[in-house]
């Protein structure tokens, strides 16, 4: 066991660094794309996760207690698909999940998804897909993302390229989001390990729990910030004195007491990405690991009001010697659970930055404040 192994054992992070874009996306082959609708009525976009031509390993864990999804039976283990080429995230709860349709079309036209025939367009692309609760907040309850919106994300994350950044906050999936009393929105972080590899995630919290500690007025998921290369934290916030803690309490205590114009129901949805070439039962071990960030950043998390899920990828493009003997089988145990480790880490830290990148939104069913603009 060398330091490293000892380090996170320990819960320690003396190792773990931040990705180049601190993204997803610096999962190599992961890409992004989002799409938002925002006014006359809209507040409600579409957010894809895009494996690549090659496809992804998955899995998925739902622990929400009113989940709205589309295809995740063929998640399972035992099932026939092996591999999926995108996940789809978005708004308008159930009726939101039509979108998937639109990012079926997109993959279809490129002859991506399961093989069913001889020809190149004899192809049924899984899209996997679930949405959050959040009808009628820009003021029209049957402004809701339809395929034509999750075609857009898809061309948008197709289009990206490899290694490119993210868009956070209230954008995509996020732009209806809502964290308990503030906004919520789409997050994103990363972590390379000791040993080579990278385990991303991307969020979009829209949570029934709160994601800030009260008694330091700071995001739950800021204590297990990284540093970059050069030393440099990624938040480096500063604890709001105890009158700005104090107002905003009051404030959103004001809010949660019955004046909040965007109530709960809820859900916060997301992705863990890994370059390690996890199987689909480890991948599925790591989505629920993932849960525990979620856990760490969000309290209290998987409610009946929320409709929680975390979906596992691997491109298994990743270093990972294969184990040569009894002895490197252990220590392949031992990377694979460095990456379960790290899947609840970068998602409490996704969780943050979600948090952080949210701008305050006013619609015709009234304001919600920002993290921002509530502690800074």
């Amino acid at each position: 066991m060398d330091l490293a192994d000892l380090d996170w054992r320990l819960g320690g992070t003396g190792r773990l660094r931040i990705g180049p874009r601190n993204a997803i996306t610096d999962v190599g082959g992961i890409r992004v794309g989002h799409a938002s609708r925002v006014g006359d009525g809209w507040l409600t976009g579409s957010t894809v996760v895009f494996g690549g031509t090659a496809g992804v390993t998955a899995a998925v864990d739902a622990r929400g207690g009113g989940t709205a999804t589309r295809e995740i039976a063929a998640l399972d283990p035992t099932g026939v698909v092996e591999r999926i080429h995108a996940v789809y995230l978005g708004g308008g709860s159930a009726y939101g999940l039509d979108a998937a349709g639109g990012v079926m079309a997109g993959l279809a036209e490129r002859g991506l998804g399961f093989v069913v025939g001889t020809e190149p367009t004899h192809v049924v692309p899984v899209v996997p897909a679930a949405s959050l609760f959040d009808l009628g907040r820009g003021g029209d309850f049957f402004a809701r993302p339809d395929a034509a919106l999750g075609r857009e994300a898809f061309e948008s994350a197709f289009a990206s390229g490899d290694g490119a950044p993210v868009a956070q906050g209230s954008v995509g999936a996020g732009t209806g989001a809502v964290a308990s009393e503030i906004r919520g929105g789409v997050g994103t972080a990363s972590v390379v390990l000791p040993g080579g590899g990278v385990v991303g995630a991307l969020v979009v919290v829209n949570s029934a729990g709160s994601t800030v500690n009260q008694r330091t007025g700071l995001p739950w998921g800021e204590q297990f910030e990284l540093s970059d290369d050069e030393g440099t934290p990624e938040f480096g916030l500063v604890p709001p004195d105890e009158s700005t803690r104090r107002r905003s309490f009051e404030a959103l205590s004001a809010l949660a007491g019955g004046r909040l114009p965007m109530r709960p129901l809820n859900t916060t949805l997301a992705v863990v990405a890994t370059d390690a070439p996890l199987s689909r039962g480890q991948l599925l071990r790591l989505a629920g690991c993932a849960h525990d960030g979620m856990a760490r950043a969000i309290r209290p998390i998987h409610t009946l009001s929320d409709g929680d899920v975390v979906f596992a990828l691997s491109t298994g493009r990743g270093p990972w010697p294969p184990p040569e003997g009894p002895l490197e089988s252990l220590h392949d145990s031992d990377r694979v659970n460095q990456v379960l480790a790290a899947g609840a880490d970068v998602m409490a830290r996704a969780i943050a930055h979600a948090v952080l990148a949210a701008e305050p939104v006013t619609t015709p069913l009234g304001h919600v404040p920002s993290y921002r603009a509530m502690y800074a």
